[in-house]
């Protein structure tokens, strides 16, 4: 994984519960089951200021967030997380994809993966 971003949002995500904005595969909860052990609670969600566009890692596509206006809108879901899920979602995410912190639209702060040379 690439080195970490982040980007001040005036949230604290240090104290429990941790979030991750998913928007793709870390939605689905095969892929939750096997990361993480179990399925993770959430909320629905959305970040402003970005768009959505499609990457291609080994053969297969996947969803990827690029920087974008701020009209631009991605729906998603709010997951509460440990540092030990943070930990192994960094894993699974590889180099094609930055961990940064954001503020989402209700408010709230959250970790969510970006392109990774889109970073601000």
């Amino acid at each position: 994984m690439a080195a970490k971003s982040s980007r001040s949002n005036g949230s604290d995500l240090t104290d429990p519960p941790l979030r991750l904005f998913a928007y793709g595969t870390l939605r689905d909860p095969l892929v939750q089951q096997r990361l993480f052990g179990r399925d993770l609670a959430g909320k629905p969600d959305a970040l402003t200021g970005y768009v959505l566009a499609s990457i291609l890692i080994g053969g297969a596509i996947y969803p990827i967030l690029h920087p974008g206006g701020s009209g631009d809108r991605v729906a998603g879901t709010a997951l509460a997380v440990t540092g030990n899920d943070l930990a192994a979602a960094d894993a699974y995410e590889g180099d094609d994809y930055a961990r940064i912190a954001v503020t989402l639209e209700s408010g709230r702060g959250a970790f969510v993966y970006v392109a990774a040379g889109g970073r601000e």
